[in-house]
C-alpha cells in the first residue's frame, strides 16, 4: 500500500502548492473565464458576477500532479508501470488537451461556452471511441459487461459491442463531471470520493487476485487512482467556496476520463453510475430539463434551473449549503457502491 500512499501524497502536496501559484500567475494575467448569465434555455443563472475575474484552466494543476505522483510512486521497487495504464494516461491528456482548447477560446473570445461548445461533444465522443480501440487492441482488458468482477455478470460482448459501450461511458462521464462543476469545489469534491473508493477497489482486486483473475496490472490501478484523489484534495484547498480558482473544462474533462477509464479497467462498469452518483444527477437533470422542455413546445420546465444544482440556488439555498449537501449525496451514494462491492467481495471469500 506504500506506492498508492507515496503517489496521493505527492500529488497532494504538488497540487496544493501548485494550484496557489498557478491562480496568482493567472490572476495577474487577468486570465479568467467569464460568467455565464443565461443557461441553454435562455433562463437567467443565478447570480455568480461577483466571481468575475476568477482564474480558470486550474485543471492542469490538477492533473499534473496526479501525474507526477503517479511517476514518483513508481521510484519504488517492485512498481511497475502497465501498458494499459499508460493508454489510460493518454486519453486523460487527449481529454484534457480537448478542455484546455476550449478554455482557452473562453477566455480569449469572452464568451462562457467558448467557440467550440456546439462541436465539443463529437471530439470527445470520437477521442473516448479511439482510446476504447486502443485498450481492446493492445491491453488484455476484459470485454465482459461487470458489475463488482468480470464474471458478474459476465456477459461478453465482444470487441465491436465493448468499444462501442466503452467510448459511451467515457463520453457520459466526462460530460457528467463537466456539468456537476458550476459550484466551487463541486465537481472535485464528488470526484475525489470517487478516486478513493476505485484506489480500495483495485487495492482489494491487487490482494485478492484468486478472487478477481481477470484484473490487469490492479496495482497499478490503486496507484493511478491515488495520484489523482491525492491532487483533488490539493486542488479542493483553492477551489472550495469562494474559490480561488475554477478547474476550467481541462481539468473536468481529464478527472471524467479517469473516473470513467477506472471503471472500465477495474470491470465496474455497472457500479459507475453509483460512485459517480452525484454526476448522475447533475447530467440527467439537464436531460430532462431539455425533454419537458421541447416536448411542452418549449413553454414549460421541470426545474427552475438546470443543472440542478441551480435550481436549489434559485430556491434560495446558499451556494455552500448546495455544495455541501450534494457532496454528502455523493458520498452516500459511493458509500453504497462500495457495500455493492464488499458484499460481493465477501460472498466470494467466503466460498471454499
Amino acid at each position: 500500500m506504500i506506492a498508492p500512499l507515496l503517489a496521493g501524497g505527492v500529488a497532494l502536496l504538488l497540487s496544493l502548492f501548485g494550484t496557489g501559484f498557478m491562480a496568482r500567475r493567472m490572476r495577474e494575467h487577468r486570465l479568467s473565464q467569464p460568467i455565464l448569465v443565461k443557461d441553454e434555455l435562455n433562463v437567467a443563472v443565478p447570480d455568480h458576477l461577483h466571481k468575475s475575474g476568477t482564474p480558470t484552466m486550474g485543471g492542469l494543476a490538477v492533473l499534473f500532479a496526479a501525474f507526477v505522483g503517479y511517476l514518483v510512486s513508481h521510484l519504488r521497487q517492485g512498481v511497475v508501470f502497465s501498458r494499459q495504464t499508460a493508454l489510460m494516461w493518454l486519453v486523460v491528456a487527449v481529454m484534457a488537451a480537448i478542455g484546455f482548447w476550449d478554455d482557452s477560446l473562453k477566455v480569449r473570445s469572452g464568451h462562457n461556452r467558448g467557440v467550440l461548445w456546439r462541436h465539443k461533444g463529437y471530439i470527445t465522443l470520437g477521442a473516448a471511441l479511439a482510446g476504447a480501440v486502443a485498450l481492446v487492441a493492445l491491453t488484455d482488458i476484459d470485454t465482459r459487461l461487470s458489475l463488482t468482477r468480470a464474471e458478474t455478470p459476465g456477459w461478453q460482448l465482444g470487441a465491436v459491442a465493448w468499444v462501442l459501450w466503452a467510448g459511451a461511458m467515457v463520453f457520459a462521464t466526462t460530460n457528467a463531471v463537466n456539468v456537476t462543476d458550476g459550484l466551487d469545489g463541486l465537481a472535485a469534491g464528488s470526484a475525489l470520493l470517487g478516486f478513493v473508493a476505485f484506489t480500495a477497489i483495485a487495492y482489494l482486486g491487487f490482494r485478492n487476485p484468486t478472487i478477481y483473475p481477470s484484473l490487469v496490472d490492479p496495482y497499478d490501478l490503486a496507484v493511478f487512482a491515488a495520484a489523482f484523489a491525492g491532487a483533488c484534495v490539493g486542488f479542493l484547498w483553492w477551489n472550495g467556496a469562494p474559490a480561488d480558482i475554477f478547474m476550467g473544462d481541462v481539468g473536468a474533462l481529464g478527472l471524467g476520463s479517469a473516473l470513467a477509464l477506472l471503471a472500465l479497467a477495474t470491470n465496474t462498469q455497472l457500479l459507475l453510475p453509483l460512485l459517480c452518483g452525484l454526476n448522475v444527477i447533475e447530467i440527467g437533470s439537464v436531460a430532462l430539463q431539455m425533454i419537458v422542455f421541447r416536448a411542452s413546445g418549449r413553454t414549460r420546465r421541470l426545474f427552475r434551473l438546470s443543472p440542478i444544482h441551480h435550481h436549489f440556488e434559485i430556491g434560495g439555498w446558499p451556494e455552500t449549503k448546495v455544495i455541501i449537501r450534494f457532496w454528502l449525496i455523493s458520498g452516500m451514494s459511493v458509500a453504497g457502491a462500495l457495500a455493492i462491492y464488499v458484499a460481493d467481495f465477501t460472498q466470494q471469500a467466503a466460498t471454499p
